[in-house]
């Protein structure tokens, strides 16, 4: 057993300290990016966030939805082959939609099946996986790149330095970065496992970027400041599950409670999703995972414009004119104790 003294800390627990700044208007903010990736060597140009591979977020109508600005979604693994073909022969180039997949056999056979029958149109990829330290991941991660080496692949997910170093030199370009932080996600509960998310990806972040890989921050985001905060500590991609849920976009239907209009939104690793998609939780397993019921917002469209709004306006507050610039230009402030219990969630 070992204690480990170090300050980590969660979204919650900072501010971002203002600095004068020269930009006159949000207007003047470009918050898209550009990257080059690592091994596949394919190019990136777009807003880095992406909506989650749940099924009630990582659906086709979501990345048709956030491809308008130029935002992407990592499709949920549970389509059919038809379903996949069909929608990445329509695939525009940029920004791209990951197809999802674990590490069973079966997902790797489904894999190889769409990529022959489809000519190899899907470029993009996210492996994902509760526990990104099993040798099992590690090994599957082998596997498919060698099998595919002109892919760009996204995996995870770890919170710790030393193990993104690995990932990247194993051959991911960007490492899905949280254990936990999801507001549909039991893990820490249940097991007791997890990392503060803020620390994870200051940590990450500097360990992936010193081999000129990227990370995804993945989980823990609840407000646009916390898109922000994720960006100043160094994160290339952020990933978004309950922000983007309870709108038409999502796969999940309406509901009324008590007069008012609700949708349903799980963790993939809950009850709800294990009942629908394997028959119910195995023997050996608990569910990591919950589901909760949210007011019906409508498009997505709306949210959308939040959330941009928020990340410009974060970095006119501290003079970044790119998103590139925010990490650079970012000074935490960490809140108390005490505010955070008076305050909330900042």
């Amino acid at each position: 057993m070992r204690i480990e003294q170090d300050l980590k800390l969660d979204f919650k627990d900072v501010l971002i300290r203002p600095k004068r700044s020269t930009l006159t208007s949000r207007s003047e903010v470009d918050i898209s990016r550009e990257f080059v990736f690592l091994h596949s060597k394919q190019k990136y140009k777009g807003i880095p966030i992406i909506a989650a591979n749940m099924d009630t977020t990582g659906t086709f109508a979501m990345a048709r939805a956030l491809a308008k600005h130029q935002l992407s979604v990592a499709l949920h693994k549970h389509y059919d082959d038809a379903e996949l073909l069909a929608f990445f022969a329509d695939q525009p180039e940029f920004p791209p939609s990951f197809y999802s997949m674990g590490i069973t056999q079966p997902d790797y056979d489904k894999f190889r099946r769409i990529m022959e029958q489809s000519n190899g149109t899907i470029k993009s990829v996210c492996v994902d996986v509760a526990n990104g330290y099993t040798k099992a991941f590690i090994s599957f991660i082998h596997k498919l790149r060698a099998g595919h080496p002109d892919i760009t692949i996204m995996a995870g997910n770890v919170v710790t330095g030393e193990m993104t170093e690995e990932l990247i030199l194993d051959g991911v370009d960007i490492v899905k970065v949280g254990i936990g932080p999801g507001s549909v996600c039991t893990t820490r509960r249940m097991s007791g496992v997890g990392y503060p998310q803020l620390s994870a990806i200051i940590e990450c972040a500097d360990a992936a970027h010193g081999l000129h890989g990227l990370i995804c921050a993945d989980g823990g985001c609840t407000s646009p400041g916390d898109l922000a905060k994720a960006f100043g500590a160094g994160a290339d991609f952020v990933m978004l599950g309950g922000m983007l849920a309870g709108h038409d976009e999502c796969g999940s239907d309406i509901i009324e409670v008590n007069g008012v209009k609700k949708m349903r939104f799980y963790g993939m690793s809950s009850r709800e999703a294990m009942e629908k998609y394997a028959g119910g939780v195995a023997a050996h397993r608990a569910a990591e995972g919950k589901e909760v019921l949210l007011d019906y917002r409508g498009p997505v469209e709306g949210t959308l414009q939040d959330i941009l709004g928020g990340v410009r306006s974060a970095c006119t507050y501290v003079g970044a004119r790119k998103l590139k610039e925010l990490s650079k230009c970012t000074t935490f402030i960490r809140v108390s104790q005490q505010l955070n219990e008076v305050f909330g969630s900042v």
